[in-house]
């Protein structure tokens, strides 16, 4: 667990991600579309992807990935980080976590 904590603290932005799901995809591309470049740790191509599955599972992540920090805090997975997104939350979170600028 504390190496989740350690990389999710690293960059102003981090998402847990599996190269093979989708949504991982569209929520990495949301961030860049955004001006983001977010610090990504594929679980399915990490050694210690298993450990830190059950770390971000530990931490209330359901479901483990996509797994966003911002500003070294846990906002949500998918669905609340597009609901985010759709308030308009999003946007003004990165900024304050310095992940853009404007």
């Amino acid at each position: 667990m504390d190496r989740v904590r350690d990389l999710a603290s690293k960059r102003a932005a981090v998402i847990f991600t599996k190269s093979s799901c989708c949504m991982c995809h569209s929520i990495k591309a949301l961030f860049y579309e955004l001006g983001a470049s977010p610090a990504v740790h594929e679980l399915d191509q990490d050694a210690k992807g298993r450990e830190m599955e059950c770390a971000l599972r530990a931490l209330g992540c359901n479901p483990t990935v996509p797994a966003v920090f911002i500003g070294g805090r846990y906002v949500g997975s998918a669905k609340d980080v597009i609901s985010l997104h759709v308030d308009g939350s999003l946007k003004q979170k990165l900024i304050d976590a310095k992940a853009i600028w404007f």
